[in-house]
């Protein structure tokens, strides 16, 4: 039995294969090791190939949008991890970084077809890993920074609430305005004009001014109330500008670490490139 083989006898996810059907498969996996501190991948890079773990450990991770690092899953012994975007296409989902010295088996599409074609019965397990992360991601990145101010605060408001942020509207406007003119100058007017037995409130108009200081104190009640909630919605839209900034900040600098990547990446290939033409003057 080849090395490969004996490495998929090893993984539960291959352990109902039979030998050959083992040797079969062996013949198209390679075996990659990674050092203890290694990215195997980074957020965001083309996902072409699914890793199963012979042996050490792969932390999956990204970095939520306060730049702190959320760990979904340390992968160990005959977990597997990749297969999101490998069985989709699309960019990976997370990065992966090896926490103790890894031994992986590297599986592309065309293997992962073969396999799937001898043993169907293994689709559960992909569904069954990625409804797991699924759940992990859900519950753990569920708060967003687009959120809407309005729609955080007044859906909270109590009916006294919403009554005193009418009435601090309502005191600050026009109408409130013209409302008391009138109502000032048909008092004053009446008792000022009106038979003497017709009088409620002679001059100095003691009641008017009773009344309108007593309009003050509650007034004043309901302005500090509506106040109190500016100053709490206030709070929430800062909250949430503060999370919309840090999480600008953080996405401008994901994309810095993927164009240094990239350039490392490149001045890597160029120079084993220029190596290569220096050795062979007729490449």
């Amino acid at each position: 039995m080849s090395a490969e083989a004996a490495l998929l006898a090893e993984v539960p996810l291959f352990q109902f294969l039979d030998e050959a059907e083992r040797l079969d498969l062996a013949k198209h996996l390679d075996v990659v090791r990674f050092p203890s501190g290694a990215m195997i991948f980074n957020y965001g890079d083309p996902g072409d190939t699914i890793y199963i773990i012979r042996s050490g450990e792969v932390e999956l991770f990204l970095k939520d949008d306060t730049g702190e690092r959320v760990t979904f899953e340390k992968a160990t012994h005959g977990d597997f991890f990749g297969e999101l975007s490998f069985l989709d296409s699309g960019c990976r989902s997370v990065s992966a970084q090896v926490t103790a010295d890894a031994e992986l088996l590297h599986m592309d599409r065309g293997d992962l077809e073969k396999f799937l074609h001898l043993r169907p019965a293994a689709a559960m397990d992909f569904l069954q890993a990625m409804g797991r992360r699924h759940r992990q991601a859900v519950e753990r990145l569920r708060h967003t920074a687009s959120r809407n101010v309005n729609e955080e605060v007044e859906d909270r408001r109590t009916a006294v609430q919403k009554i005193a942020d009418w009435i601090a509207e309502f005191s600050g406007s026009i109408p409130f305005l013209i409302l008391h003119v009138i109502i000032f100058a048909i008092w004053i007017v009446w008792n000022q004009s009106a038979a003497e037995k017709l009088h409620f409130d002679p001059y100095p108009y003691q009641f008017l001014t009773m009344a309108v200081s007593l309009e003050a104190i509650f007034l004043s009640t309901f302005v500090l109330l509506s106040q109190n909630r500016q100053v709490a919605k206030d709070r929430v839209r800062s909250d949430i500008e503060y999370d919309v900034n840090l999480k600008a900040e953080m996405e401008i600098a994901h994309l810095h670490e993927k164009l240094d990547r990239l350039g490392e990446e490149l001045l890597l290939r160029m120079s084993k490139a220029e190596k290569v033409s220096r050795a062979d003057p007729a490449v």
